[in-house]
């Protein structure tokens, strides 16, 4: 479906924001080559052929700005399916600057927030889950989201959810005809078959809405808490993880009083790792509200890293702590890694002896940055016992959440009024809001308050 949008040319730089080696500036509207062919001094953009590239003076009248490269990108071959050309000048923000200011005097006006991949929507370029993918992509930070945004925005997703719409119209069109010719008892659509449709449309919803839980995970970063008691060093290990002072570290027990939390990539996934306050029992109201933040951040996490100190741990306490810790947790299923901290070059062995009757224990010196390889190791084997499978369709966007989970209320109606041979004029309505749920991801159904909100997240330029 196509949406009206305005006929205005639109310009903005479309790099990041900021003086460097070069800075490109898109134009895109019906307007684009004719203001190309005023301002660019060597040849006439309109008549050259679409995606090539050209050298050349760009002027203001007879001022020169800059010596450029301009692109031309013809309709519908376009990222917006208008005319397009981009500038590439060098980067000074001056030049920049004359070049935004050149372009609005000649009959353009600034691009708002997402409004270039708006009209690439509107002119049947992109679904709106490839033009939202876009931005996940833009914003991706791992190996692992860029790569579920790449496959949603070349339409992985899309192509999911148009097999289900088509699967529903089918049926849909067969029920319809029965009412045509309801008179004559005629019947077109074989409930039995429905049924088994509508239940293999049913596990493929589920299965995406069960995938958003690792969707969002991969999109916000994978959440590792670092717990244990005061003083054991996680926030010493917060910051070798992290290869910065983001925690302050102190010899005081109870110095974290607040949760404090970064992301970093490692082996391809963005994990946000998360210092915690010390848990112990504590007469302090601030450090309490601290220990209760962390079993909260600890219940919601992927991975807990626990730590102790292998001075002040007998292997007996540290069975003891990691049983009552487990008691806290209440079955909560987070994946747990055990590390003993502060070992030393003089009782590395004595130390390894008395742990090595406990498995996977992993002993460290997060001060002085030894093994935390292994532990690094120990989170990557962890994250990929899940076998993640990055070609199959992983839902990041709550929005698309949300639409699925309405879908899937429908098919319960729908299944429901099959087992008890509700009548097609009522099937249809279920099977049709079915449809309007899963219409409103692809934007087949939509509204322009809907697309207002999604597209002011857009960058500008974007």
């Amino acid at each position: 479906m196509h949406y009206s949008i305005s006929d205005e040319t639109i310009c903005a730089i479309i790099t990041p924001q900021g003086s460097g080696a070069v800075a490109t500036i898109r134009l895109s509207g019906k307007n684009a080559l004719s203001i190309g062919d005023k301002i660019f001094a060597r040849k006439k953009i309109s008549e050259q052929q679409t995606h090539t590239v050209h050298f050349g003076e760009l002027k203001d009248n007879n001022r020169l700005i800059d010596e450029v490269l301009v692109s031309i990108f013809k309709s519908p071959k376009s990222y917006t399916g208008e005319d397009v050309i981009e500038i590439s000048c060098h980067g000074s923000l001056y030049i920049q600057q004359q070049i935004l200011e050149l372009l609005i005097k000649n009959g353009a006006r600034l691009a708002k927030n997402g409004e270039f991949t708006l009209r690439a929507f509107s002119n049947g370029k992109l679904d709106l889950s490839q033009a939202e993918a876009v931005s996940d992509l833009i914003a991706s930070e791992s190996e692992t989201g860029h790569k579920v945004a790449l496959h949603q925005m070349r339409g992985g997703f899309s192509s999911d959810i148009k097999k289900l719409r088509d699967q529903l119209i089918e049926f849909t069109s067969l029920i319809e005809l029965e009412l045509d010719f309801s008179e004559e008892d005629v019947e077109f659509a074989d409930r039995t078959k429905l049924l088994k449709l509508i239940k293999t449309i049913q596990t493929k919803i589920s299965s995406l809405i069960h995938s958003f839980q690792l969707g969002n995970v991969i999109k916000k970063g994978i959440p590792v808490v670092i717990a244990g008691k005061p003083n054991v060093g996680k926030s010493t290990l917060l910051n070798a993880l992290l290869n910065e002072d983001k925690a302050i570290v102190s010899h005081i027990p109870g110095t974290t009083r607040d949760v404090i939390e970064d992301e970093i990539a490692i082996g391809g996934y963005s994990f946000r790792f998360i210092d915690t306050a010390g848990l112990r029992e504590t007469e302090d109201y601030v450090e309490a509200i601290g220990v209760k933040k962390t079993l909260e951040k600890v219940k919601s996490s992927s991975v807990i890293i626990y730590m102790f100190d292998v001075h002040e741990t007998s292997l007996r306490d540290l069975k003891k702590n990691i049983e009552e810790f487990n008691e806290k947790l209440e079955g909560i299923s987070s994946k747990l890694i055990i590390v003993g901290n502060k070992i030393d070059a003089e009782n590395q062995a004595l130390i390894k002896k008395e742990f090595s009757k406990l498995k996977d224990v992993i002993l460290i010196s997060a001060k002085e940055g030894l093994y935390l390889d292994k532990l690094v190791q120990k989170l990557l084997t962890e994250i990929e016992k899940d076998k993640l499978n990055l070609n199959e369709t992983i839902i990041t966007n709550s929005r698309h959440l949300e639409a699925l989970n309405q879908t899937n209320e429908c098919i319960d109606k729908i299944i429901e009024g099959l087992n008890t041979n509700l009548s097609g004029d009522l099937l249809t309505v279920d099977i049709k809001n079915a449809l309007h749920h899963l219409g409103t991801i692809s934007g087949e159904v939509t509204n322009e308050d809907i697309l207002g909100s999604i597209f002011s997240r857009f960058c500008i330029g974007k």
